[in-house]
């Protein structure tokens, strides 16, 4: 593995597993990638660089992701559960030289409450480590935000500490917020809620 921080493209893969399947994003999802980014949940946890505010914002944020597999430093996949766009999981920052990457997910408001994020981290988890050969992924969220540190919990990434004024406050990119910061690395045993042999992958998952 070359000594780069993004070595060469990934090849994204079609991941199936724990009812959901992992795609990557089309431009015909623009209206379902906007909804998530302007949900007010979504809002209330996050401050994007670049926020999504129209349909060409969310088309652009689409080209954006194409790109970041192109680079091979961002991973970003479409959670669909029955042929449903349900949410979005991704690997960001990935780092060849230290063999790491931080996590993201997020979920529509209809379909919150059915372990969607956690089932999507899970299968995403998997897929880095075994299939991008990444060694150590990092989960970071504000402090308060109870949801996504069960979400940590339940797929095996440990709380490793707080990390002060690592985050946005809400809305604002001047004043900063505490947040929490899990990980799993590759030799950690499979979290008990995901015990069961690995979810199948689809062909070109490889990096």
């Amino acid at each position: 593995m070359a000594n780069t921080t993004a070595a060469e493209p990934l090849h994204p893969a079609d991941l199936r597993g724990y009812g959901l399947r992992l795609r990557t994003w089309e431009y015909a999802d623009a209206p379902v990638a906007l909804r998530g980014f302007t949900d007010p949940e979504f809002l209330r946890w996050n401050t994007p660089l670049v926020p999504v505010r129209d349909e060409a914002g969310a088309r652009d944020f689409i080209r954006a992701r194409f790109e970041g597999w192109e680079r091979g430093d961002t991973a970003t996949y479409a959670v669909t559960e029955d042929d449903q766009i349900v949410g979005q999981v991704a690997l960001n920052l990935i780092n060849r030289t230290f063999s790491n990457a931080r996590v993201g997910y997020w979920v529509l408001a209809e379909a919150r409450g059915r372990g969607v994020a956690a089932r999507a981290l899970e299968l995403c988890t998997r897929w880095a480590f075994s299939e991008v050969g990444l060694h150590r992924l990092e989960l970071g969220h504000a402090l308060g935000n109870t949801p996504s540190c069960r979400v940590a919990a339940r797929c095996g990434y440990a709380y490793e500490g707080t990390l002060r004024g690592a985050m946005f406050e809400a809305g604002q990119k001047d004043v900063f917020r505490d947040v929490h910061l899990h990980a799993r690395l590759a030799t950690d045993p499979l979290p008990d809620a995901f015990s069961e042999p690995a979810a199948a992958t689809g062909a070109g998952a490889g990096a």
